[in-house]
């Protein structure tokens, strides 16, 4: 296998513009004393010096800024930014998501807008998820911004208040009555198929998204019919129309799509694309190869009413939340990554179908930027609130339709489940696909021929990146919540039914960094995914058969490997069975650290195990951490031979072929004898996806969970003589809580 580093050079996946970047364009934690903090923008926030020590958890109300009349303090804050070209805005519509931690926004309280001015501001708040406790995890507000002025950012604080009852929303007659028109036309073979929102909206098929004073969200899809009415068997447009109905002002959201799961001879279609937003073409797209089980979509405003403003979260509440891993909020992002990143996205592909400076091939090997909790381009956005990242990170999301992985169940309308469909796989034979209990076979059918599914793209688990999770957390959109959710489903139903077991769902036939994403984006969707989603349950359920099968086979066995290391799946890939990639482990264990942070139980008890073999690396008897972060350790004599039952046997067998024994750790020699500087560890420590790098974030989990071990390991490891400029690609810069 080639090292992870034959490609160390930087890579962002790719981004789609919602028209112009607009606000409302796409664009578990267990402490209640969590807060609000004061930083203005993360990249600023310079809280105590030292990486690694910005506290998360603020003292108990703490206001965000200072306003005239402070009054009751607020929750948190998000900074609105006119990026118009030096023009003022008025009356400018906002909607945003925003995460709260348990127990800061109670389901019976409602949250009111604050200027620094004093001035307070109606907000609509749709409250999507919910804690356990009941408090508000993550909820949907809107506002009506009164005016911004050109170049200004204008502070808003989400302050809790008491009373106050829904309002009515608005009637899609009133939308229609205002001239709203959309549509999609695609000319396949020349016959000429077409869906229209407004028509869809007239009939009485729209579903509510979004409902009150201050606007209203309606979706409605179909297939692509012609004039006569007969439908494409493939083709179908989904519509999210957004009206703010006192401004007047409407937003669409098209996304065209050829994903029906179980529709026979499934295939890639070339068209000539057009979308009208009222009555005038805002899209026009000749020749365009739709590939099979993928989506592309584009956001419009109608009369070219595009709103100019960059929501600017408060990253510290974000990370103290702990919805987000801790990222070092002491690193600055220097305007000189921002500007590079945001000239490659700029060069990059980014129509239908296109996937920007997204790796085509995922399974390529190499240290890479869209590898980890968050990518590069995602960490970026978290850490500086700059809207040019904020584009980046939505439009990467808004791409991640190209990928042919996505299947919709036609009986529900939403992403394919593995609860409805246990036996469903795109890998295996079809006779291991037979659901006994309804006699049916659930393979997914065969593409029409050979050739029909080729796709320029190939996608996996192992190397899957991160791309709606932090989207959907900051716009409520729902497209995002369903790119999260089928690529969720994807990760499960990739597998053999029998290797997963079924409905379990269970990841642990994978490569163990496979194990690692795949366990992250489940814990992710069930997480995010709305109480009132049916598909809520489904990932809630998943996810507990897969942190209860890793407990039964390891936290809770006495008989369990006593190194700490995943044990099942692709795990002893090198050197003939014998060894084993630590650094895939550490995604592994950084993958459980996130989601015992949003609050599942059996993550906390699987991690507390989990992060002793990054601990034992570092401090552990008869080791040397300068080795700690290797490409790859011997844990066993041969493919049949027990694992060592210590870190000491790990060390000395890896390093057999280095003379090391007997040398002094970190001393001059051993710096001289690995040809590399004194303290400086192997593995690349200068590099941002590094081993040392990869290894990172276990450690940090393992500082919070380890006790006083957990904490040396995390001095020593910090005390490396040579550490990447994470200020460049960030995503492995988390550090302990």
């Amino acid at each position: 296998m080639k090292s992870q580093f034959q490609s160390l050079a930087a890579r962002v996946l790719p981004i789609t513009f919602c028209g112009t970047l607009i606000v409302a364009c796409g664009g578990g934690a267990d402490s209640p004393e969590l807060s609000l903090a004061s930083s203005e923008s993360s990249t600023a926030a310079k809280i105590v010096a030292g990486r690694g020590n910005t506290p998360t958890t603020p003292p108990t109300n703490t206001p965000s800024s200072p306003v005239k009349n402070p009054g009751v303090a607020a929750i948190t804050k998000v900074r609105l930014e006119n990026i118009g070209k030096a023009v003022a805005q008025t009356n400018v519509p906002v909607t945003f998501g925003q995460v709260f931690a348990p127990g800061h926004l109670s389901k019976d309280s409602t949250l009111t807008g604050r200027l620094e001015n004093g001035q307070s501001l109606p907000l609509q708040v749709d409250v999507k998820a919910s804690h356990p406790d009941g408090s508000v995890r993550h909820a949907i507000i809107s506002a009506i911004v009164p005016s911004l002025a050109a170049g200004q950012t204008a502070t808003l604080e989400l302050v809790s208040s008491t009373g106050g009852k829904p309002s009515t929303g608005a009637s899609t007659a009133q939308l229609i009555a205002s001239g709203f028109t959309a549509s999609v036309t695609a000319t396949y073979g020349g016959v000429r198929y077409q869906a229209s929102a407004d028509e869809l909206i007239k009939a009485g098929k729209a579903t509510s998204w979004l409902t009150g004073a201050t606007v209203n969200e309606w979706h409605v899809s179909a297939p692509l019919k012609t004039s006569a009415g007969a439908a494409h068997p493939h083709l179908s447009a989904r519509f999210a129309v957004r009206w703010y109905g006192s401004v007047q002002k409407a937003r669409v959201d098209v996304v065209v799509e050829n994903n029906w799961a179980y529709e026979a001879a499934p295939q890639n279609f070339t068209y000539d694309a057009q979308v009208l937003v009222g009555g005038q073409p805002v899209l026009t797209q000749a020749g365009l190869t739709h590939l099979h089980h993928a989506r592309w979509r584009k956001v419009f405003w109608q009369n070219g009413a595009t709103p100019s403003v960059n929501v600017k979260h408060d990253t510290a509440y974000l990370i103290a939340s702990r919805a987000l891993p801790n990222y070092d909020q002491s690193l600055t992002i220097q305007e000189t990554t921002l500007a590079a990143q945001y000239k490659r996205w700029n060069a990059a592909g980014k129509g239908p179908m296109q996937i920007g400076m997204a790796t085509s091939y995922m399974p390529q090997t190499g240290g890479r930027e869209d590898i980890g909790l968050l990518p590069t381009w995602g960490a970026l956005h978290l850490l500086s609130m700059d809207q040019r990242t904020r584009e980046m990170n939505l439009g990467t999301a808004d791409l991640a339709g190209s990928w042919s992985m996505h299947y919709r169940d036609r009986n529900t309308g939403q992403p394919i489940s593995l609860i409805d469909y246990p036996y469903m796989t795109i890998a295996g034979r079809s006779t291991d696909t037979r659901n006994p209990a309804t006699g049916k076979y659930e393979a997914f059918p065969t593409c029409a021929d050979a050739t029909a599914c080729k796709t320029p793209y190939t996608h996996d688990i192992p190397h899957q990146p991160s791309f709606a999770y932090l989207p959907y957390l900051v716009t409520g959109d729902h497209y995002y919540l369903e790119e999260l959710q089928f690529w969720g489903m994807y990760d499960v139903f990739n597998s053999n039914p029998g290797y997963r077991e079924h409905a379990k769902g269970l990841l642990k036939s994978e490569q163990v960094r496979g194990q690692a994403w795949g366990l992250r984006t489940l814990a992710e969707a069930a997480y995010i995914t709305p109480d009132a989603d049916r598909l809520k349950s489904h990932f809630e359920s998943i996810l507990d058969s897969n942190l209860e099968w890793y407990n039964q086979n390891y936290a809770q066995n006495a008989s369990a490997n006593q190194l700490g290391i995943i044990a099942n799946g692709y795990w002893d890939m090198y050197d003939s069975g014998t060894a084993i990639a630590p650094w895939m482990d550490d995604f592994f264990t950084s993958a459980v650290g996130h989601a015992a942070e949003l609050g599942y139980t059996k993550a906390q008890t699987l991690l507390k195990w989990k992060t002793k073999f990054a601990t034992a690396r570092i401090i552990g008897e008869g080791t040397c951490y300068i080795s700690g972060a290797m490409y790859n350790m011997k844990v066993r004599d041969s493919k049949t031979s027990p694992l060592y039952t210590s870190m000491a046997q790990v060390y000395k067998s890896s390093t057999a072929s280095a003379p090391l024994q007997g040398v002094q750790c970190a001393s001059a020699e051993m710096a001289s004898k690995l040809k590399l500087k004194v303290g400086e560890m192997t593995g690349y420590s200068d590099a941002t996806a590094g081993y040392p790098s990869n290894m990172q974030p276990a450690l940090a989990y393992a500082a919070d969970v380890s006790g006083a071990e957990g904490k040396k390991a995390w001095t020593i490891f910090m005390s490396r003589s040579v550490k990447p400029d994470y200020s460049t690609a960030p995503q492995f810069d988390i550090v302990p809580r």
